[in-house]
């Protein structure tokens, strides 16, 4: 697989005088992908079914004819303000009830079937001018679905359509639909919730106190079903006239919908990655730690959607937007330590990137971006980043192709247990995704490489150790998969703790095949009232009382168990601190057969098929087994021998 570098480019901010420029300088910085066309539905149809092409023509001319490969966009993120007039109720409308308003971006609401006809109509009109044209190298739909919580809306096209959908749900040999069916799966007897008719349910918000989980859930569900249903109707139209390749870009732990699911219709994913604005906004690390690696990002946030985006995209998978500079919209915004840009793109290489394009090439002088930096300044003159660009280029040069490997390690993600978990987190602070992001930093500093894998996985095959930390919902088809697998299985908490409608099942869960354990009743911990182990570490944040045959493994200082073993499978209790988790994966791994290496803080490795490559997140130089790596370092190796 080769390795290749974009930019992400707006030909309609900038005089057509200098198109030609800007592309003859992408090609000398060794630039091979740029992406254009996602935000310029106001000057492709500036008015009602008034298109102008030339300059889209024009800008696609230039660039294909410097050597550029185009991804277009579907400008469906930003509808012009005109398709507000034809479609006033198209706007989404938040938790609290407030419609959003135009002026920004991502002001639609999924569920309106008026505003998918539009989008049928421009992306059919982009893909029959462009289908066929030989600089199109592949097609971007929307852009970013669910930034600025825009992915769920309690519109009354949301409504109008969950109805619907239920009924669809809970309709058995052609009947219009069960209410009946609908309030025992969700248990409406409690509070008198019991429903006559679909049309009398509502959608979860502005309640007394908080609704029911199973009514948030189904809502959730439908949500997702929207996105799906929302980026389909985009790729159907592409593929009737146009042979290249598809993708979406996704953004950093943003999980309101299911991307497995998006990801079955396209060709590629992508993700937005963003280090240093993401270390602020989304890691949830402590003072310390942001400042420690304020410069430098987390060091395991961006390879976590490494990993994710490479199992959504079925192997292949891009960085569409990589930050350059600083950015403009997070709490604080700090300058790349030097080499982090190259540092950053190395990685996404290392994990299977087959592109890593920057976004973007000059930064905007006006609007809602003037502060995120790109390539080159407002005046044209070339960023910081640009050096390290053009390293990565030269470096490329003379550099193997990658060769895509299994990992040996696999973790289950699932959206809908995401979405369960956000309903009901049972303490202050705590998310599915947090608790499968400590899993996966834990085998990081163990040294180990990962594979995502969707929830509707049944063959393990040559995973040595598998792990569903938190997975709150397991199909019996699951359960068995993994009870038959010759993998190590770490289960917990909660897996399998709720039915598909969020009810507590019984038998008590695990309720897991040859596995005798038994959650008997859970809590919570308060921050300041960890749970010590009898060997090191903590229990924090959540812990499980278990019963039950299978070996207590891990126990707290008072011997009662927190993580219990029979054969090849391990159920954990606790919410553990990071010398629980390291002590845990250490454990587990040992029992796969797996070697594990004790990783110094923020120095991280990622094997492919013939490298292995070492990467310094910190902003020191540091000295370990294979020798020293500078700080933003990156050490390459092809078959445990020191590539110069």
């Amino acid at each position: 697989m080769q390795r290749t570098l974009g930019t992400c480019y707006y030909p309609e901010h900038w005089p057509q005088d200098v198109w030609a420029e800007d592309a003859r300088r992408m090609v000398e910085m060794g630039l091979t992908w740029v992406r254009i066309g996602e935000f310029a539905w106001s000057r492709i149809e500036p008015e009602p079914g008034h298109f102008d092409w030339a300059w889209l023509d024009h800008a696609i001319g230039v660039l294909g004819a410097a050597g550029l490969k185009v991804v277009l966009g579907t400008p469906t993120a930003t509808p012009p303000r005109w398709m507000l007039t034809r479609h006033p109720d198209m706007l989404a409308v938040d938790i609290e009830g407030r419609t959003r308003k135009f002026g920004s971006r991502r002001h639609y609401c999924f569920s309106h079937l008026g505003y998918r006809d539009e989008c049928a109509r421009i992306v059919t009109a982009l893909a029959e001018r462009y289908g066929k044209h030989p600089a199109i190298g592949a097609w971007q739909t929307d852009n970013e679905y669910g930034c600025h919580d825009t992915t769920i809306s309690y519109s009354d096209a949301a409504r109008n359509g969950f109805r619907a959908w239920l009924r669809q749900c809970f309709t058995d040999d052609g009947n219009d639909g069960d209410i009946g069916a609908l309030n025992r799966a969700w248990g409406n007897v409690f509070w008198s919730m019991e429903y006559g008719d679909f049309d009398d349910i509502d959608l979860p918000n502005l309640t007394v106190t908080e609704p029911n989980p199973a009514h948030s859930l189904a809502f959730r569900r439908y949500t997702s079903d929207q996105v799906v249903a929302f980026n389909r109707l985009q790729t159907e139209v592409i593929r009737a006239h146009s042979n290249a390749p598809i993708l979406h870009n996704y953004m950093g732990r943003i999980t309101d919908f299911d991307h497995w699911k998006v990801g079955d219709d396209l060709d590629i994913a992508s993700w937005d990655s963003y280090p240093l604005g993401f270390l602020e906004d989304r890691v949830g690390a402590d003072p310390q730690r942001q400042r420690d690696f304020a410069g430098q990002g987390d060091p395991d946030f961006q390879a976590f959607h490494h990993d994710l985006y490479r199992g959504v995209g079925r192997g292949r998978w891009w960085i569409m937007e990589q930050q350059p500079g600083p950015v403009n919209w997070a709490p604080y915004n700090p300058s790349p330590l030097p080499g982090m840009v190259r540092l950053w793109t190395w990685e996404a290489f290392a994990h299977g990137a087959e592109a890593v394009c920057y976004f973007r090439w000059r930064q905007a002088p006006f609007a809602q971006e003037q502060m995120h930096a790109g390539l080159l300044r407002p005046d044209s003159i070339e960023a910081p980043a640009a050096d390290e660009a053009r390293q990565v280029r030269d470096e490329l040069a003379e550099a193997p192709e990658v060769t895509r490997a299994q990992a040996p390690v696999a973790i289950i993600f699932d959206y809908d247990a995401d979405a369960a978990w956000s309903i009901q987190p049972h303490g202050a602070g705590l998310s599915y995704f947090g608790l499968v992001f400590e899993y996966y930093r834990a085998l990081r500093r163990a040294g180990l490489s990962i594979d995502f894998l969707p929830p509707t996985t049944r063959d393990f095959a040559g995973y040595k150790l598998v792990l569903a930390p938190g997975l709150i919902h397991m199909s019996e088809e699951l359960k068995q998969s993994l009870a038959t697998t010759s993998a190590q299985v770490l289960l917990g908490p909660r897996s399998g703790a709720r039915d598909p409608h969020m009810a507590i099942p019984v038998p008590l869960p695990p309720a897991f095949p040859g596995l005798d354990v038994t959650v008997q009743r859970v809590q919570s911990l308060r921050p300041d009232m960890p749970v010590g182990l009898s060997t090191a570490g903590h229990v924090v944040r959540y812990l499980e009382e278990l019963s039950g045959s299978a070996e207590p493994v891990l126990t707290t200082s008072t011997g009662d168990p927190v993580a219990m073993q029979h054969g090849r499978v391990t159920y954990m209790a606790g919410w553990g601190d990071d010398i629980c988790l390291d002590d845990l994966i250490d454990r587990t791994a040992k029992n796969a057969g797996l070697e594990t290496i004790a990783l110094p803080d923020g120095l991280r490795v990622r094997d492919t098929g013939q490298e292995r490559f070492w990467f310094n997140y910190n902003s020191y130089p540091v000295d370990f087994d294979q020798g020293r790596i500078d700080a933003a370092g990156i050490m390459r190796q092809t078959l445990a021998q020191e590539m110069p």
